[in-house]
Order: structure tokens, then C-alpha cells, then sequence
């Protein structure tokens, strides 16, 4: 389908801004959340992704305050769900890792959201699937750094 002529890329943009905000509320409702938040799920995710980690490298990564930062992993070591270790080269230095419990945590809450959308997405047609699908590949292709650095 071929978007209208009067269509803005301003127009676009909030169009595209608002359905993926209203997206990812739903997805986080259909996460696996009883044992972490939203942030504490993103952090875990960060961790996971990044491998062991400073708290200050969490904290520009998340976008975070500092002291957000170590509350959360407060959180999560009493939880079970990261480890704080030394750093080998600079026993000074501390970092935090995931721990087993933080990976099936991380794995269970994926699967209920992806089961969520596959749900969902089933009641679609073969052509608004498709259609789907190669707006998934443009939205990955939007993400890239370097539409960021041509912006």
C-alpha cells in the first residue's frame, strides 16, 4: 500500500512514534514482569548483551543517574539475578554480571511477549503479514547507526 501524497515525514514520524510506544506498553503488560520492572528488565537485558559491566558503563548505557543505577542492581543481586565481581585487572574496579536466575528471567519474559505477538500476528492476512515484514526490515534498517549519523 502506497502511503497517501499528503503524507509529511513529520506525519509519518508521529504515526510511527505513537503505534511503537502503544507497542511496546502492550509488550511490556505481556512480559513475565512479577520479578523485575521495566528497568530492571532493561538493565538485566543491558548486562546480558554488554557482558560484565561497570556500573558507570550501565549508567551511560541505560541513560541513567548513577545512584538509578545502583539501586536497581541492588535489586537484582538480592535477588539473585546479577553478580558484582572485582575486576581482574583492577581489583578497585567492580563488575556486574548476569547471573543464572537474570537469564531465565530475561528468557521467560521474551517468550510470553514474543508468544504475545505471535498471537497476534496470526489473525493477520498473508498480505498484511508480508506487508509487516518488510516494515520490520526498514525499521531495522532505520535503527542502524548510520541513518543516526545522516540524520
Amino acid at each position: 500500500m502506497t502511503p497517501p501524497a499528503t503524507i509529511t515525514n513529520t506525519d509519518l514520524a508521529e504515526r510511527l512514534r505513537l503505534a511503537v510506544t502503544r507497542l511496546a506498553r502492550r509488550l511490556r503488560q505481556h512480559g513475565d514482569a512479577d520479578d523485575a520492572s521495566p528497568t530492571q528488565l532493561s538493565v538485566l537485558a543491558t548486562i546480558e548483551r554488554r557482558g560484565p559491566i561497570t556500573l558507570g558503563e550501565l549508567a551511560t548505557a541505560e541513560r541513567v543517574r548513577p545512584p538509578t543505577i545502583t539501586a536497581a542492581i541492588d535489586r537484582l543481586e538480592n535477588q539473585g539475578l546479577v553478580v558484582r565481581r572485582a575486576d581482574e585487572q583492577d581489583r578497585r574496579v567492580v563488575r556486574v554480571e548476569i547471573a543464572s536466575g537474570g537469564r531465565k528471567l530475561l528468557a521467560r519474559n521474551r517468550s510470553s511477549k514474543t508468544a504475545y505477538l505471535a498471537k497476534r500476528l496470526h489473525a493477520l492476512s498473508p498480505n498484511d503479514a508480508a506487508t509487516l515484514h518488510k516494515a520490520t526490515e526498514i525499521l531495522d534498517r532505520l535503527l542502524e547507526p548510520e541513518a543516526e549519523r545522516t540524520s
